[in-house]
């Protein structure tokens, strides 16, 4: 039986619900403050979400068609336009943590497993994320933020698990991935980690066949228990995900 030693979070739509009315919200910002019509409606960006990488969905927009032409430098300054939008969204206490993250995060960090993040999104993002929705210790309490352009290959690369991995000097069959996307999912399969996801209204559909575990959302005790989407180890007691749970899916 293998020991839950490490977990690993993703962070936009795991950690918070950031993607409809965070990222998708500061890209908007950032088009118009750029003189841009473009705007990507709550369907719109659900599509483009097949595409990992924020510099990455611009292109993918340009090339079907739906943003005229630019290059990648002028890629890269609308995209940091458009963090610094996502970053005040954040301070502003715009995007609370997802319901559970906090709660299992603590017992966690209590119980000495090693916590790290690994994500496509920005540093700044992810700082940002940190700073004003879990708080300042947290950059202590993660042994590793793995994210951005740390790798060369975004999810559903398994590069960024595979880089975190090696930070931290652990192995997969005691690491745990916590995603809530189908790519995050291929990625953390194909770093071969046992993996629990949290669906939102955009992932709800996507295929996470053969996930150890999916759930609505983590829960917290007390509260209307969560909706198990899947369970294929046959977990008991799933009115939210504890850690429990969580040694239970090494075994």
């Amino acid at each position: 039986m293998a020991e839950l030693k490490c977990i690993l979070w993703d962070v936009d739509g795991t950690l918070a619900d950031t993607e409809r009315d965070g990222h998708r919200v500061a890209f908007n910002m950032a088009f118009e403050a750029a003189g841009l019509e473009r705007r990507w409606d709550v369907a719109t960006y659900g599509a483009l979400l097949k595409v990992t990488g924020g510099k990455e969905r611009i292109r993918f927009d340009i090339d079907r068609g739906g943003m005229a032409e630019m290059n990648a430098e002028t890629i890269a300054e609308l995209h940091a336009k458009k963090t610094e939008f996502y970053q005040s969204l954040i301070a502003a206490g715009g995007i609370p943590l997802r319901s559970g993250v906090r709660r299992l995060l603590e017992e966690a960090y209590a119980a000495g497993i090693t916590l790290g993040v690994a994500t496509t999104t920005t540093p700044a993002a992810l700082d940002a994320l940190i700073e004003h929705s879990l708080g300042n210790e947290w950059f202590d309490r993660f042994a590793v933020l793995a994210a951005g352009d740390i790798v060369p290959a975004k999810k559903p690369a398994p590069d960024i698990y595979d880089y975190a991995m090696q930070k931290l000097a652990v192995a997969p069959e005691n690491t745990l991935a916590l995603e809530d996307s189908g790519n995050g999912w291929k990625s953390s399969q194909a770093a071969k980690l046992r993996t629990v996801v949290t669906v939102n209204d955009y992932t709800r559909d996507q295929d996470f066949s053969g996930a150890d575990l999916v759930v609505s959302e983590l829960g917290d005790p007390g509260i209307a228990a969560i909706e198990v989407l899947s369970n294929r180890h046959g977990l008991r007691d799933l009115q939210c995900v504890t850690l429990t749970h969580l040694r239970a899916l090494m075994a």
